[in-house]
């Protein structure tokens, strides 16, 4: 195989030059991630977020007069801004990959299918504004099925059609009440929450996405009283057609500045055999 090269005053700008340029001339980053603070609102079904400092300034001082600070975290791998792994949900007992679901757990760390196998995603993304679409901008609501109508009315109305590979971002508009000071509001196991069902899911699934997120902590649609009791989405997504599903995600600044397509990154923590990552996912749009 023979290599030609040329002088850099003559050879083509390349890819990476091409986006080391758009970055240059200035981007706006959104941040979709949610703060991480104690007691914030999470599925009562996973360890809370807690944080504490073992050491604080002045509890160890050096002879120079420097200290240092340091803090211990503990949390479930579903509080917060998440992603979850393939290992997360099972049908019948079996994973995505047609495993079996105990056996892949045994030795309490999924080898095969945990957030440690999940890529770092630099993809084209899309928000699907529901809300917006049905003439409700406020949000949709509580217990509201979004249908694959609904979605594809989105889409289409801010013209922003689904491409294979993307990662389309799902606004009911439930984030609204993510700090309101009843934290049982955002939960809403008693109000039900808005979100996809099963058809939902398999829509997306159909336009070939790589991964989708929302606003809620389930990201699907969840009826009054019932909580997470089944949650249909989660399997068409996570056993049957392999789709990585992002939750409790900011989307209300991008909704509002009417930003339904951009530069999606995430890049979720490689912890061996866990179930989910906390993640802190970015949309990014050249500024101006």
């Amino acid at each position: 195989m023979t290599t030609t090269s040329t002088t850099a005053a003559t050879s083509p700008v390349t890819g990476t030059q091409a986006l080391l340029a758009a970055v240059g001339a200035g981007v706006r980053t959104y941040d979709l991630g949610r703060r991480l603070t104690i007691g914030m609102p999470q599925s009562p079904n996973h360890p809370p977020f807690w944080h504490a400092l073992p050491r604080r300034h002045g509890d160890n001082v050096r002879a120079d007069g420097g200290s240092a600070a340091n803090d211990i975290i503990t949390m479930g791998t579903h509080v917060g801004t998440h992603i979850d792994a393939f290992a997360h949900v099972s049908q019948d007992g079996r994973l995505v990959d047609g495993s079996d679901a105990a056996v892949a757990g045994r030795g309490g760390r999924f080898a095969e299918l945990g957030a440690h196998t999940i890529a770092p995603m630099v993809r084209r993304g899309v928000l699907l504004d529901v809300p917006a679409a049905l003439g409700q901008p406020d949000g949709c609501p509580p217990g509201y099925e979004i249908t694959p109508q609904d979605l594809s009315a989105a889409a289409q109305q801010q013209g922003t059609p689904i491409r294979p590979g993307d990662v389309v971002l799902i606004r009911s508009g439930w984030g609204r009440l993510f700090d309101h000071e009843d934290r049982t509001r955002y939960v809403g196991h008693a109000s039900g929450v808005p979100g996809v069902g099963a058809a939902g899911a398999t829509w997306l699934a159909d336009a070939g996405v790589h991964a989708v997120g929302a606003d809620t902590i389930a990201f699907e649609c969840l009826r009054p009283g019932a909580g997470h009791s089944v949650l249909p989405a989660h399997r068409v997504l996570l056993v049957e057609r392999g789709v990585y599903i992002i939750e409790t995600m900011a989307l209300e600044e991008l909704a509002a500045d009417a930003v339904h397509e951009f530069l999606f990154v995430l890049s979720p923590l490689a912890i061996f055999g866990a179930t989910g990552s906390p993640v802190r996912p970015l949309a990014v749009i050249a500024n101006g």
